[in-house]
This record gives C-alpha cells, sequence and structure tokens, in this order.
C-alpha cells in the first residue's frame, strides 16, 4: 500500500527514528502507526531512540574534497572518548564521503555505506554497540574553481570556494577562517537588521558623549566601518601577516573568496553543566 508522507513524519516525531525506518515499519504494518511503533521495538530501533534524548555536544567534523566541490559534515557523539575512536572516526569518514553527493540530510541518511547498511542504520548500531547518543549533524558544500579545507584537530572545519588564486592559498584562507570566525565575506552580505541594530546602539552610545550631531555622525560612521571590517573575511587582518587583511592578500593573487562554510563541533548546542561538588555531596547523603 501506499504510504503518505504525513504518516512518516508522524512516525518519525514520535520515535526519533530515520525516514527509511519509518516508512518500512509502515510498509510492514500497512500505515499503522501504533502497530509500526511496536513493530520497530520488537526490531531493536526502540533502543536506540532511548538514547535520543541525550546530549551529544562533543564528535569531530569531517571534510571531503573532490574536484570543484568540498563538503563538511558534523557528527555528535556524548563524549570524546567515543569520538576519537577508531569507529567513530571511520564512520565520519563515510559520511564525509557520502555528503559530497547527497542532496539533503534525509538522502544523506539514506545512503548505503560499506559494509552494506545505510547510515542511519549504522549510527543505530553503533548507538547499541558504544552505548552513547549519536548523531550527524549538519553537513554543507561549497564549489568552485578552486576548493580548499582546514581542520583544526577534530573539533573545527572549514571549507572554501574560490575563484583564481591556488589550492594553497585558499587553505591559508580557511585557516584564516577557522581563527577568526568572520560571519561572511563581504560587508554587503551582512544581515541589513543585523547593520542596523548596531547602528542603533553606536548611536546611544554616541548621544551620550554630548558632542555635536555633526561629529557624532562622523563617529559612527567610522565605528561601523571599524565593525564591518571586524566581522567580515575581506577586512580582517590576515592570521599569518596582520599587516594585511584578507581582501589585499586576495587582490594580491588576483582570487575572490565565493563562499565559505564554518563548522565548530558541538556550537548552539546546550550543554549538561556538570556540579561535581554537588554530585558528591548528593553520594555522600545517600550512603
Amino acid at each position: 500500500m501506499a504510504i503518505a508522507a504525513a504518516q512518516v513524519k508522524e512516525l518519525r516525531e514520535r520515535t526519533g527514528s530515520g525516514m527509511m525506518e519509518c516508512k518500512k515499519a509502515l510498509v510492514q504494518t500497512e500505515g499503522d502507526i501504533e502497530a509500526a511503533i511496536e513493530w520497530m521495538r520488537k526490531n531493536g530501533l526502540a533502543k536506540a531512540d532511548k538514547k535520543a534524548g541525550r546530549i551529544a555536544a562533543e564528535g569531530r567534523v569531517a571534510i571531503e574534497t573532490s574536484g570543484d566541490k568540498a563538503v563538511l559534515v558534523e557528527i555528535n557523539s556524548e563524549t570524546d572518548f567515543v569520538a576519537n575512536g577508531d569507529v567513530f572516526q571511520n564512520f565520519a569518514a563515510e559520511v564525509a564521503k557520502a555528503a559530497l553527493v547527497a542532496a539533503d540530510m534525509d538522502s544523506l541518511n539514506a545512503t548505503t555505506i560499506a559494509g552494506g547498511e545505510t547510515i542511519d542504520n549504522t549510527r543505530r548500531e553503533m548507538i547499541s554497540k558504544l552505548g552513547e547518543n549519536i548523531g550527524v549533524r549538519r553537513f554543507e558544500t561549497v564549489s568552485g574553481p578552486v576548493v580548499g579545507s582546514y581542520a583544526h584537530g577534530a573539533k573545527i572545519g572549514v571549507v572554501v570556494a574560490m575563484e583564481g588564486g591556488s589550492s594553497d592559498l585558499a587553505k591559508d584562507v580557511a585557516m584564516h577562517i577557522a581563527a577568526a570566525q568572520p560571519r561572511c565575506v563581504t560587508p554587503e552580505e551582512v544581515d541589513p537588521e543585523v547593520v542596523a541594530k548596531e547602528r542603533e546602539i553606536l548611536i546611544e552610545q554616541a548621544a551620550q558623549s554630548g558632542k555635536p550631531p555633526e561629529i557624532i555622525e562622523k563617529m559612527i560612521e567610522g565605528r561601523m566601518k571599524k565593525w564591518l571590517a571586524e566581522i567580515t573575511l575581506v577586512g580582517q587582518s590576515f592570521i599569518k601577516d596582520p599587516d594585511v587583511t584578507v581582501g589585499k592578500l586576495l587582490g594580491k593573487a588576483d582570487a575572490k573568496v565565493l563562499s565559505f562554510v564554518r563548522f565548530e563541533v558541538g556550537e548552539g548546542i546546550e550543554k549538561k553543566q556538570e556540579d561535581f561538588a554537588a554530585e558528591v555531596m548528593a553520594q555522600v547523603r545517600g550512603g
């Protein structure tokens, strides 16, 4: 029978399982969601789902390049111990290879990798074996005549696409992005709402100086220019030569950055804050 997308969506929301697993369960149970949940539990998927709510803010980034394309992937675990293991590292490398040609997260999770299993099924098996929540969190690709990448250990990764220049220059720019964390390439790409908010803050600060309006206006324009230089790639001082901006560095090589992606493992994930003193006291009281 035909399975509606709405049924797959509902089952995914209720179980936290992957799209392909949900669809398979619904086919097995002829569209009965309650029966599908029971079927999934009987077939061992529930064990992985129980860990799905646990915070996985550690892990590693993985990078894969091919021709004019580069992809950056973040795969999470609960601890560095698991993330640094061979099983996790090999899985991350396989995911990056698959992500290079994947259209979205659903197609990525459904991709069959070495071993004959899909990425999502492999992930679930790892959860059962390693005892931690593991997730393929995100991936992004860049493409251009020249691509470069840089990984700072396993925690920070950058991919860059350029016109002109060389792969060595692209790698240097990627290294700079890893360290300096620009928001975008040029001032023109900064969100107008963000610019307006910053200008509003600077106006409020300048108004308290008591200086004449014409002086205040010049102060604001100067500060805005400095702020935009600090948050955009072309305006930042190059980490290898602070006397040169990245924009000038690119100009000398007749190069232009088309796009970049920077991932830092766990960014945006609210990590559990451990209070070890309180934990010890609780154990003492319990004893």
